[in-house]
């Protein structure tokens, strides 16, 4: 991707409404665009990390043997009705509007209800049971106050995985294995180290939910850290009690504002009870199926990195999820110098490496250098005619002060 072929723009202010870091350094850096308050499109840049982000939750759903599919974001009012979640006065965050050929329908907010319903279908006997489905989907919530740029929208893009068992043991075998998926996926998304389990209410068949949440300022959340057992208390379930339960002690932990970035519920028989998905076990019972919920914010992970993984100048984006792997900046209007950059972008993007050439005219480098600082793309690479005077390229990490001096053939497994 040549720079001067995008049509995104980099801005020196984000609009005057925005007041999370998050969004103020997306906007600025044309990753994403505000449409409307909790409202935002994502731009090429953008669409990159959240598609990077994207495979990485894939590729740990998929290990621990979740099945994608992708259901209607349009959700049926009698499948709701049966678990009494359809009424405004249960669940406030609806979008509901009416279809011209009559009848009530929402925008999805989660899918339990119409997941369930669906495997009424699939799910008949214990040799059925168990498995995982998961998809990426975007959801809606009418919030009455979107705040906290792309980490709190009315729309959004959610992982849900939901697990379906014979029983709790069943389940909650499944359950620590998605635990360990969930690490993970933090940790190579860059912020497993500021990242923690956190012990959480919300639980139906279970003492305790479980979220997952990044230390961070910027976050909405209170939660104590038990740095010894790498594990954390959210403050609504702060108890004594919880704390001897939980075998902490209450001398050790560290208080620090979070990030929620994902959650994993027991729900036992919540869904298939009253929607009547249940199996015959070998001796010709009826039993309810066993479920659990597994979810990750999607794009609200963007958000969170950004928020964490950035510094004054701008974002610092982790390998992994970087809408590209290098940023060449031809400096100057040096022919020779902007000739070899388009050069090395063509040769390592043959190599199948994602980069980014800014070969854009009339900047100065200070210019660049400052855009290049915005967009936080891992590795630099500039090329000037005091580099090429001294054999090849300069190039730094994003968090470097000073680079080396790299020729042309030493390039890919460098930057690899």
């Amino acid at each position: 991707m040549l720079q001067s072929n995008l049509f995104t723009k980099t801005k020196k202010e984000a609009p005057s409404d925005e007041v999370s870091k998050n969004a103020e350094l997306l906007i600025r850096g044309g990753y994403i665009h505000k449409e409307m308050a909790g409202v935002y499109s994502f731009l090429p840049l953008g669409l990159r990390v959240l598609n990077n982000i994207t495979q990485v939750v894939r590729e740990e759903m998929n290990a621990v043997g979740g099945q994608e599919l992708h259901m209607p974001a349009l959700q049926d009012k009698n499948v709701w009705e049966k678990t009494d979640r359809w009424d405004d006065a249960k669940v406030d965050n609806w979008f509901k509007t009416n279809l011209k050929a009559g009848g009530e329908v929402g925008l999805g907010i989660t899918h339990e209800e119409p997941l369930t319903q669906l495997m009424t279908e699939y799910i008949s006997s214990y040799k059925d049971l168990p498995f995982s489905v998961y998809q990426f989907q975007n959801k809606f919530r009418n919030e009455m106050r979107a705040k906290s740029g792309i980490m709190r929208g009315r729309e959004f893009l959610m992982k849900d995985l939901y697990s379906f068992s014979k029983d709790k043991a069943e389940h909650d075998a499944f359950y620590d294995v998605v635990k360990g998926a969930y690490k993970k996926i933090y940790t190579r998304l860059g912020i497993g180290h500021l990242t923690y389990m956190t012990f959480a209410s919300g639980g139906i068949f279970a003492p305790f939910s479980h979220e997952y949440q990044t230390v961070s300022p910027a976050g909405e959340d209170t939660i104590y850290i038990d740095e010894e057992k790498g594990i954390a208390i959210n403050k609504e379930v702060y108890t004594d009690e919880v704390l001897a339960e939980l075998g902490i002690d209450k001398t050790k932990l560290k208080e620090e504002r979070a990030i929620e970035v994902g959650n994993i519920f027991t729900l036992g028989t919540r869904f298939s009870e009253p929607l009547e998905l249940a199996y015959t076990n070998a001796e010709g019972e009826k039993i309810p199926v066993f479920m659990g919920s597994y979810g990750i914010g999607v794009s609200r992970l963007v958000g969170a990195i950004v928020e964490t993984l950035s510094d004054d100048k701008g974002i610092i984006w982790p390998d992994a999820i970087a809408p590209f792997r290098a940023h060449i900046l031809a400096l100057g209007d040096n022919a020779e110098a902007h000739t070899k950059a388009v050069e090395l972008h063509d040769m390592l993007a043959g190599q199948g490496i994602d980069v980014l050439c800014d070969n854009r005219l009339g900047l100065s480098a200070g210019e660049k250098f400052a855009d290049a600082d915005l967009l936080g793309i891992p590795y630099r690479i500039v090329v000037s005619e005091r580099s090429l005077k001294e054999g090849g390229y300069e190039v730094k990490r994003r968090t470097e002060e000073k680079g080396k001096i790299v020729k042309a053939e030493e390039i890919t497994s460098f930057i690899k």
